[in-house]
């Protein structure tokens, strides 16, 4: 094969590799990025096992909400936190509450609060009036114990998509 054939073998190849990429990417975030709502499944830990012996190390937790479009607002409509057992622990919102273009929202599980346990989860229910780019929702699990500090975060997953 010539130079220029093996070139143009290569050219093809890589634009073959970079459009499947691309393709994955859209197709994991839907095939325009966009959404009008979801519900959002986080994990999350009120503790995690340290040293030789598995002690506990308790951990504060917040869930971060941050719309990242930037002209629409979305409308949170609930935020439930879960036990490691699938067990409602707790409601977060009497009502919907709608975040601004590029504000966010928090939630707070104290460092005392040892009810989610290592397997803990949110689930993040939202929507948007048009379709708008998907909310970073995370989990920021933070603690300290006898001048040893720890902190560390966890990404949502949508787990369903329009979440009305």
């Amino acid at each position: 094969m010539s130079t220029n054939n093996l070139a143009r073998v290569g050219l093809l190849l890589g634009t073959v590799i970079v459009g499947l990429l691309f393709g994955a990417v859209g197709h994991a975030f839907g095939d325009d990025g966009l959404s009008a709502g979801e519900t959002v499944y986080v994990p999350v830990y009120s503790h995690i096992y340290v040293a030789i012996k598995g002690h506990p190390f308790d951990l504060a937790i917040s869930l971060s909400i941050r719309n990242t479009d930037l002209t629409e607002p979305i409308t949170v409509l609930s935020v439930a936190y879960y036990d490691s057992n699938g067990k409602l622990v707790r409601k977060y919102l009497e009502k919907p509450s709608e975040i601004k273009p590029l504000a966010s929202a928090d939630f707070f599980v104290s460092e005392t609060d040892t009810a989610g346990g290592f397997g803990a989860s949110f689930l993040v229910r939202w929507k948007s009036t048009k379709k708008v780019n998907q909310p970073i929702i995370e989990g920021v699990m933070a603690g300290t114990k006898s001048g040893q500090g720890i902190s560390f975060t966890s990404r949502g997953r949508a787990i369903r998509e329009k979440s009305d």
